[in-house]
């Protein structure tokens, strides 16, 4: 059983990685208040976790939904993909590897076509549909990959259905971020991390950013994948993190597009007719203005 110091260790690790990074001093703080409530605990967290469900872990002072899938995913995998992307950039093909049905091929298939690398993200897709665009994932595959899931992050149905949901930030946003991590990564201006792929010298090159902006937390990175180096695109792709105070989280890869009519922009995979729509509102915006 896993002890509750070993649990508030590894908050306390992800608590000084952000500090380090000079995340928002409000996430630094929930980190190092969840530490302390785990340690403190009377009982194994893990004991509760398996007897009363995640809504358990809920309950406890000054632990939120994110902090909360951490523990979990920690308590039934041995690890906490969160800590591991803010060390040195997670495996997300090891990652998704151990999850039941899911080998190196399929694991490949969800980074390359839906562009993620988190549990997190995986479970949106798979509740969403987008898991179904990947091939060899059948309706049953899905549904045995979501029970997974429930079973480590302890997922809760949206309260909207996919079509209707908006719990992400808008484009012009997530384009804002792009736009301002890409500079401050060509300007130096960031704190790097060592990727473990991809980087046999174990060189700290890969910036890193945390930045809050209109009620959202994002985290960036250039994309550290297999396909990204395979295409020379390490320096194109970026990969951007995100929540809000309401525990609505997800990510997406922001690109520039080689195809159609904004070819040559940057878009955010997987809204880009929203992004499309952003450019036209701005080249109306840009023409009334003159």
């Amino acid at each position: 059983m896993i002890e509750n110091k070993a649990i508030a260790e590894k908050l306390r690790e992800i608590a000084d990685l952000l500090e380090q990074q000079k995340a928002n001093p409000f996430r630094v703080n929930a980190y190092w208040s969840a530490a302390r409530t785990i340690e403190t605990l009377p009982e194994p967290v893990e004991e509760r976790l398996r007897r009363d469900g995640f809504s358990a872990l809920l309950e406890l002072p000054g632990v939120g939904e994110g902090i909360a899938r951490s523990i979990s995913e920690y308590v039934m995998t041995g690890r906490m993909s969160r800590l591991e992307s803010l060390q040195s950039g997670h495996d997300p093909v090891a990652l998704f590897e151990q999850i039941p049905g899911i080998g190196p091929k399929s694991a490949h298939r969800i980074i390359e076509i839906l562009h993620i690398d988190s549990l997190e993200a995986l479970e949106m897709a798979a509740h969403s549909g987008r898991l179904k665009k990947v091939p060899g994932f059948s309706a049953k595959k899905i549904e045995l990959v979501q029970t997974w899931l429930s079973h480590v992050l302890g997922y809760r149905k949206p309260r909207l259905e996919p079509q209707q949901q908006t719990e992400e930030p808008p484009v012009g946003l997530l384009l804002y971020i792009d736009r301002q991590y890409r500079k401050k990564a060509e300007d130096g201006e960031l704190p790097t991390i060592a990727p473990r792929r991809f980087n046999p010298g174990g060189e700290a090159w890969l910036p890193i950013m945390h930045v809050t902006k209109q009620g959202w937390h994002f985290t960036a990175l250039y994309s550290n994948t297999a396909r990204a180096h395979q295409l020379d695109r390490v320096k194109d792709w970026v990969v951007v993190y995100f929540y809000d105070d309401r525990h609505h989280e997800g990510q997406h890869t922001v690109v520039t597009e080689t195809r159609g009519a904004d070819s040559g922009k940057r878009v955010v995979r997987g809204r880009e007719k929203e992004c499309g729509d952003f450019y036209s509102e701005q080249g109306e915006t840009s023409e009334n203005a003159d």
